[in-house]
């Protein structure tokens, strides 16, 4: 059924009887139909039909969208999919059900490791640590509730890994502090490594936020493999040695699978 409604005088939509804003129920019309298009995605022009707008109104709606990131274009097939935006709204909103179902595996994580697990969502730029589990005879710092950079820690990187290419660009548009001495600053050196993370399934870190701590993180992955959550481990260089990193990298990519299981 068409939803295309003409403007009023003043060039905005008019309310409709309902209260409903016009405009916005085109526009939410295009998002409900990005999201059923994947894995592939629409083009506009596919998705103006599917909605019943003309391809000016289709396109100005989802420039809007694009810019708030609620979808994202390829530039080299011009189709739409999910922005970033919807998928951290989705995930902030899930937290506590998120949390309810994973802390059993980071429980059994911390167990298998020895060292403290922990449970990240990406918010406003950064990862917030949402939940974490620690070996009862290990004395070790509280992360939980904290907010860290995307590109210094194992979880951050394990995360963009997953990312399409623009949204990674996106993220990283900023200048990237360094923190320790191993801080990925350079922009090209990191995307190498995220191609390296992708491959191998899990992402480290090298004493790259704090020169002492070293960790290792597995994205949790939807049905459409984009990351809505980070396991990761980490301890004391000493306790968690680069020659650990395949051993916990294989424990983390098993219980982020685990808990991606768990969310279906």
């Amino acid at each position: 059924m068409s939803v295309e409604v003409a403007s009023g005088p003043d060039g905005r939509s008019p309310a409709s009887p309902t209260g409903r804003v016009q405009s916005l129920d085109r526009a939410l019309a295009l998002l409900n139909a990005v999201s059923a298009s994947a894995p592939e995605g629409r083009s506009a022009a596919e998705l103006a039909v599917e909605c019943g707008l003309n391809r000016a109104t289709a396109w100005r709606l989802l420039a809007t969208l694009e810019h708030h990131g609620m979808v994202e274009r390829d530039t080299t097939t011009n189709r739409y999919s999910i922005g970033f935006t919807v998928t951290r709204m989705a995930t902030t909103a899930g937290v506590d059900g998120l949390v309810r179902r994973a802390h059993g595996v980071l429980q059994r994580l911390s167990r298998e490791t020895g060292e403290t697990a922990n449970l990240a969502v990406a918010q406003c730029l950064g990862l917030t640590y949402v939940d974490e589990v620690a070996p009862p005879v290990v004395l070790s710092a509280r992360w939980l509730g904290r907010q860290v950079p995307m590109h210094a820690t194992s979880a951050g990187k394990a995360f963009l890994a997953w990312l399409p290419d623009a949204e990674v660009e996106s993220m990283l548009a900023s200048p990237l502090p360094g923190f320790t001495e191993t801080t990925r600053t350079d922009r090209d050196a990191l995307r190498a490594e995220l191609a390296e993370i992708r491959a191998q399934g899990y992402g480290v870190s090298v004493g790259e936020l704090e020169s002492q701590v070293y960790g290792v993180a597995a994205p949790v992955l939807d049905g459409a493999r984009r990351p809505f959550a980070i396991v990761s481990v980490w301890g004391p260089r000493d306790r968690v040695p680069q020659e650990r990193f395949a051993g916990l990298g294989a424990l983390v990519r098993g219980a982020a699978e685990d808990i991606a299981e768990r969310m279906r």
